[in-house]
């Protein structure tokens, strides 16, 4: 199935298959469009939006019996598509936020909050669903859904949540006219002990990062 015929008029738009593929590329085309930092100004609503918007497929996916490809073993899709170019202008469009803490697994008793990055896990799921519509566009639809419900179970699903809970946090803060504690000291790169993670190094107050980042706190 080509790019062309990926929307083709033969298609049953009430079809499971249809209906997922048309999400997963409109997240797509959507966050590379953010990406480019055309318009900075809405570029955390925006992502809010089309990460809600994928986690809505997401979840059904999830609800969904459980796929079984055509063939036994996965076809090959090639090499996928380098991302680094993508995670560093997400990274410097992001600069002021990209950094949060995130626990792994909410059942875990005790589990200590790790840091993450927002570039990070959006490029993480953008690889994971490219994936996807690799075998989606070469007409193996039941190996393309199998992918989606299989990634979106062992990967895809809790980055994309916790991503979502990240951006709903800077809007919630900018709105509600809440600062927000420095986040200096916490790096992806720094090794993290069980002890909880400490920010340090003052505050950085919601209303630096909100104007750049297409957010406005209440008067």
């Amino acid at each position: 199935m080509s790019d062309a015929t990926l929307h083709a008029t033969a298609q049953d738009p009430d079809d499971f298959a249809v209906q997922i593929a048309d999400q997963v590329e409109s997240f797509l085309v959507a966050v590379m469009e953010v990406a480019k930092g055309d318009e900075p100004d809405s570029a955390v609503p925006f992502l809010l939006l089309e990460v809600s918007q994928i986690l809505l497929a997401g979840g059904r996916l999830g609800a969904h019996e459980d796929i079984v490809p055509d063939e036994r073993y996965e076809p090959d899709t090639g090499p996928d598509a380098d991302v680094d170019e993508l995670r560093e202008n997400l990274a410097r469009l992001l600069d002021p936020i990209d950094v949060y803490s995130e626990v792994f697994d909410p059942y875990e008793p005790r589990t200590a909050p790790v840091p993450a990055r927002i570039s990070d896990d959006l490029t993480d799921v953008i690889t994971d669903l490219r994936h996807g519509m690799a075998h989606y566009r070469a007409g193996r639809t039941s190996e393309a859904l199998w992918w989606w419900q299989f990634s979106y179970f062992s990967n895809w699903g809790s980055t994309a949540s916790a991503t979502l809970r990240a951006l709903q946090s800077v809007v919630a803060h900018v709105r509600l006219n809440q600062p927000l504690e420095e986040l200096d000291g916490l790096d992806t790169d720094q090794a993290i002990g069980d002890e909880t993670l400490e920010f340090e190094a003052g505050k950085v107050m919601v209303e630096e990062i909100a104007a750049p980042l297409g957010l406005r706190s209440p008067k």
